[in-house]
């Protein structure tokens, strides 16, 4: 048996490929292919929303939104070891751009930051995150560079969760402590049967949102103990956009549910300006026992909705329905 010819991997100066952070890192960083790297380290879908904006005299380099809660995203780049000076500056942009989510991207994050990063997670609000980001280039022989970012502070996502749910010097309800631990048993279904939905931080509540790929539109997980349902849906909740695309997918509802597996509900809510497209079926929340079962049928679902919706949501111009063409088809219908 012959001994495999193996590689030498080495580590590669950042400043080797991008010499400047505005000029080389910030637009790498900000491609959609790159961007997409970043967000499933930290675990959120990320949209761009533009590059150097301008908060006072100052310039934040990259700035996006989450596309599940429509919040915004500021990411600070330095290709350096970290410095008070970034550090004075990320507070400062997202006080400016009200930024509910800060992602510091270094060479290296220095023990002193990290502290600071874990201190500013520890007393701000639920809503507040705060990342350190270590980004890091490797090459085995003659091969293309490739680049790997490490998780160098986060939010204690689960600590937060129970401190809001629960009042600072109170405990879970046995309500939220449940549905703390029903969305905690799928996220770990999503992630032990590697489901294209990433799985968000659980929370006590009677719902779980998952991106889609478009800002204003999220698959949702629901349950209702008091009827005994959950569901799995598309929920469209962009103010201009919400009507449009629910209209535009919905001319293509027989090759939508016949991809998805299972006839759906779709139902326009102009009054609550929100559309949805659903699948809901009778099952027992509170019956721990049934978990698995409703689990595995909400990651089938997820995944088959994730599939059928996201490229159609990516590729719609909602520009393109009108009202009148909608009231057309409609009688052509009936």
């Amino acid at each position: 048996m012959e001994t495999p010819e193996l590689g030498s991997i080495t580590k590669v100066d950042p400043r080797e490929v991008w010499p400047d952070e505005a000029q080389d890192f910030t637009p790498w960083l900000a491609e959609e292919e790159n961007l997409g790297r970043l967000a499933s380290t930290i675990g959120l879908d990320l949209e761009l929303e533009g590059t150097e904006k301008n908060v006072g005299p100052f310039s934040a380099d990259i700035l996006c939104r989450d596309t599940v809660d429509d919040q915004m995203v500021l990411i600070e780049n330095q290709l350096n070891l970290t410095d008070h000076g970034h550090l004075g500056q990320l507070l400062t942009y997202a006080a400016g751009l009200d930024a509910v989510t800060i992602i510091w991207i270094a060479r290296q994050v220095r023990n002193p930051h990290r502290a600071a990063l874990d201190w500013l997670n520890s007393v701000t609000e639920e809503e507040i995150s705060f990342f350190g980001i270590e980004i890091e280039l490797w090459q085995i022989g003659s091969s293309p560079v490739a680049p790997k970012f490490n998780l160098a502070s986060k939010p204690n996502d689960w600590s937060k969760t129970v401190s809001r749910a629960s009042g600072r010097d109170g405990e879970l309800t046995e309500t939220k402590k449940l549905q703390l631990d029903y969305w905690t048993a799928l996220s770990e279904r999503l992630e032990e049967q590697g489901s294209q939905v990433q799985p968000r931080t659980p929370r006590p509540q009677h719902w779980a949102n998952y991106a889609v790929g478009r800002s204003g539109c999220q698959l949702t997980a629901r349950v209702n103990t008091r009827d005994q349902r959950v569901a799995v849906q598309l929920a469209l909740k962009d103010q201009e956009e919400a009507e449009p695309l629910f209209h535009l997918l919905k001319q293509e509802k027989d090759a939508i549910e016949g991809e998805i597996g299972v006839e759906l509900s779709w139902l326009p809510k102009p009054d609550k300006k929100v559309c949805v497209v659903q699948h809901e079926w009778k099952a027992d929340p509170m019956d721990r026992d049934e978990w698995p079962e409703q689990h595995s049928r909400m990651r089938e679902l997820l995944g088959a909705f994730h599939r059928a919706f996201s490229t159609r949501l990516r590729e719609l111009d909602a520009s393109e329905w009108s009202p009148e063409a909608s009231e057309r088809a409609r009688i052509e219908e009936s």
